[in-house]
C-alpha cells in the first residue's frame, strides 16, 4: 500500500526545525503539486532550487514532517514556482510516480496544505488563525478555537458468501471503471462496526454477520483513515442497487474477481487477500 515504504521510516511528529539547503520544499495550487515528472523518478524542489524563499518558519512556510533524516516543508507562497524542470500537473500522479515514498510524501503533504489552505480563518469568529509552536494546531487569538488536521473515518468491507466476494463499482465516476468493494464513511455517533451494516444494507440491501477486522489505512487522496472488514452475509444474497451510489454490483468467484492495476490501496490488497485464498 502507499504508506509501505520501508526501509524508509516516517515520521509525522511535530518537531519543526529550520529547513537547510536540501531539504525538500513542496508546494500545491488546488489539486496540482509541483514537481518533476518528467524524469524515470519523481523529484520534488529543495531550498537550493528557490533561493528567494527565506530559511525561516511562518505562516507561509511550514514544517510538515520528516522521513529518514530528510524535512519536507510546506511554501504556501511562491513567485514563478514552474522552473527548473519543476512543474504543478495532478496529485493523482502520485498513485503511480515512483519512488513510492516520495508520492507517499507528497499525497501527505497535500493533505496538510488542504488543511491548512482551508482554516485561514476561524470558523467561529471569522478571525485569522495563528498556527502553534508546540502542535500541528490553529488556534485564534480572539476566541481561543483550535483546528486540529482532518481525518475522517471510513470502512472498506469485502462481504464474503459461498466463495464469493461482493464487488461494485461506484456511479458517477466517468472513466474510472474497476470493481471495488463496498465502502462508507462514518457518521457521527456511529461505531465504524455499526458503519459496516449500514453501509453495505444502504449500497446493495445486504444483511452482513461475523464482521472480522483486517487492516487500516491512512488515504490522504480523500483525507480518510480507512478500516478495512471482511463479513459474511446474513440472509438472502439478491442485490437490491443504491443506483445514486453504484453503477454495479454483483457475486464474483475467486477467479473471476476483477483485481485493481495498482496495489496502492486497501481495497486493492483486500482483493488479492480473496483471490489467493487467504480468507
Amino acid at each position: 500500500m502507499i504508506q509501505d515504504i520501508a526501509p524508509h521510516i516516517y515520521h509525522n511528529e511535530y518537531k519543526p526545525v529550520q529547513p537547510e539547503e536540501d531539504s525538500f520544499l513542496l508546494y500545491f495550487e488546488e489539486k496540482r503539486a509541483l514537481a518533476d515528472w518528467d524524469g524515470e523518478e519523481l523529484s520534488f524542489p529543495r531550498f537550493r532550487d528557490y533561493p528567494e524563499v527565506e530559511r525561516k518558519l511562518s505562516g507561509t512556510l511550514i514544517y510538515l514532517f520528516s522521513i529518514d533524516d530528510q524535512h519536507f516543508y510546506l511554501a504556501k507562497e511562491l513567485r514563478t514556482p514552474e522552473r527548473k524542470g519543476y512543474r504543478l500537473d495532478s496529485i493523482r500522479n502520485f498513485r503511480t510516480a515512483a519512488p513510492q515514498w516520495l508520492s507517499f510524501a507528497g499525497i501527505t503533504a497535500h493533505q496538510l496544505w488542504h488543511w491548512y489552505d482551508s482554516h485561514v480563518f476561524c470558523g467561529h469568529c471569522g478571525c485569522p488563525m495563528v498556527h502553534s509552536e508546540k502542535e500541528r494546531m490553529l488556534q485564534c487569538p480572539e476566541c481561543g478555537q483550535t483546528e486540529y488536521p482532518k481525518i475522517s473515518p471510513a470502512v472498506i468491507i469485502g462481504v464474503i458468501h459461498n466463495d464469493r466476494i461482493l464487488m461494485s463499482k461506484y456511479a458517477g465516476r466517468g472513466d474510472i471503471t474497476y470493481y471495488a468493494l463496498i465502502a462508507g464513511f462514518t457518521e457521527i455517533g456511529e461505531t465504524v462496526e455499526e458503519t459496516v451494516k449500514r453501509e453495505v444494507f444502504e449500497e446493495v440491501g445486504l444483511h452482513v454477520k461475523n464482521l472480522r477486522y483486517y487492516k487500516s489505512q491512512p488515504w490522504s487522496f480523500s483525507e480518510t483513515l480507512l478500516m478495512g472488514f471482511f463479513a459474511e452475509l446474513d440472509g438472502e444474497d439478491t442485490i437490491t442497487l443504491d443506483t445514486e451510489e453504484l453503477a454495479t454490483a454483483g457475486w464474483f468467484t475467486r477467479e473471476e474477481a476483477p483485481a485493481q492495476p495498482l496495489n496502492i490501496s486497501l481495497t486493492s490488497e483486500m482483493i488479492w487477500k480473496f483471490k489467493n485464498g487467504e480468507v
